[in-house]
């Protein structure tokens, strides 16, 4: 489609519009690209217990399922203190989207839910705790189990006792929405390795790292002590970097929670939002790959503004033929995008991977990853087909 042809104005507003649009992408050419961050896709979604199918027990499993949910999202247990929250537990239905009572074969209950982003922000803002969003830090974590006189390192495909261990940390981290990646299984016998991180040296340790995607490093040692587990740890290579911290508790389980809850309190100190900044108005990042000209920018952008959740759209970074929109909407994610998902020339893109990343764009990442880990919503990828395909009247 011509430029001429995007809004029916006069040739001298056109010719100012597209004055406005060339200055505006020859300096946002020049800024870095958001980094990647791993989002969290889930945050949103729960499945707990519940005793029955009767509207007492549903309305119990709703205020337990928004409950943790509150946790997850706002990054601190201690969200659930705060004046205000049980008035909102108790009236977690009006946040609920759906849900699905699966029903085991052992005959218990457990319900599966999935709430409204939006609400839930908005619902935590107004109680004034921060908002955490979903692109978060991944964090990559040698683990080193000493057990019965004998120390395993635990890795993403454990066997044996390094197995539950695996389980307990992974199971741990899915709870608190932290991405924790876990060593290859081909470093499980490296006994000097393993050596270092019991001794928290982490030279080699960072060496081992080398081609592995993270934005986070810990070295953590467990063992365990006075009839409790110990799990000691340190950060390297972050702004987190320090001396070592601890935990203790009496299970497996208990204490790879312990840690969790310690490394996510200690992320959304740094990353979440305060209330005051979440805003009625929720905004998301978009990523169009693809648009190659002022053309396709203006046709985009007009795209978008017609939805009807779309409230503005404005661009925030320009790299190449990539161009990031920040979109400010109502309602609730999702429904934007069902709104792009029946726009044929928006076409759904996969999220860039980190591994795959040249030098020049992990420095770009490096340089605005605070950006990415502060944004509340997933960012939303897409490669932009400039023309309609035939019966789509949305670009006509």
């Amino acid at each position: 489609m011509p430029v001429s042809d995007i809004n029916p104005v006069s040739k001298p507003l056109q010719a100012f519009w597209l004055a406005v649009c060339c200055t505006l992408m020859l300096v946002l050419a020049v800024l870095p690209a958001p980094a990647t961050a791993v989002t969290v896709s889930d945050l949103y979604s729960v499945e707990v217990p519940v005793s029955g199918t009767n509207s007492s027990a549903l309305a119990q499993g709703y205020s337990e399922g928004l409950a943790r949910v509150f946790v997850r999202v706002s990054g601190t247990r201690d969200v659930l203190d705060l004046d205000g929250v049980q008035a909102l537990l108790a009236d977690a239905e009006s946040l609920l989207l759906s849900y699905q009572v699966l029903r085991g074969s052992n005959g218990d209950n457990r319900m599966s839910m999935a709430f409204g982003a939006v609400g839930v922000n908005q619902a935590l803002a107004s109680v004034d705790a921060p908002v955490w969003g979903a692109n978060r830090p991944l964090t990559l974590a040698w683990i080193a189990v000493e057990e019965n006189g004998v120390r395993r390192l635990v890795t993403e495909d454990s066997q044996g006792q390094a197995a539950a261990w695996s389980e307990a940390f992974s199971r741990a981290a899915r709870e608190r929405g932290l991405p924790v990646a876990l060593p290859p299984s081909d470093v499980a016998g490296n006994r000097e390795l393993l050596s270092d991180i019991w001794g928290q040296f982490a030279g080699s340790v960072r060496n081992a790292s080398d081609g592995i995607e993270r934005d986070a490093l810990a070295l953590v040692r467990v063992s365990r002590s006075g009839g409790q587990w110990r799990a000691g740890w340190i950060f390297e290579g972050d702004a987190f970097s320090g001396s070592e911290s601890s935990v203790s508790a009496g299970t497996r389980e208990g204490v790879a929670d312990a840690v969790i809850n310690r490394w996510a309190e200690m992320y959304a100190d740094r990353y979440a939002v305060a209330a005051g900044e979440v805003g009625e108005l929720p905004q998301v990042d978009i990523v169009l790959r693809g648009v190659g000209s002022v053309a396709d920018y203006g046709n985009a952008t007009q795209a978008l503004e017609e939805f009807t959740p779309v409230v503005t759209a404005g661009a925030s970074s320009v790299t190449g033929d990539q161009l990031t929109l920040r979109v400010a909407f109502s309602g609730e994610l999702d429904q934007l995008k069902e709104y792009m998902a029946l726009d044929a020339r928006f076409v759904p893109a996969e999220e860039p991977s980190q591994k795959s990343s040249t030098t020049g764009e992990e420095e770009e990442a490096a340089a605005s990853s605070e950006q990415a880990f502060e944004s509340l919503y997933q960012v939303l990828y897409y490669h932009w087909r400039p023309e309609p395909v035939i019966g789509n009247n949305a670009g006509e």
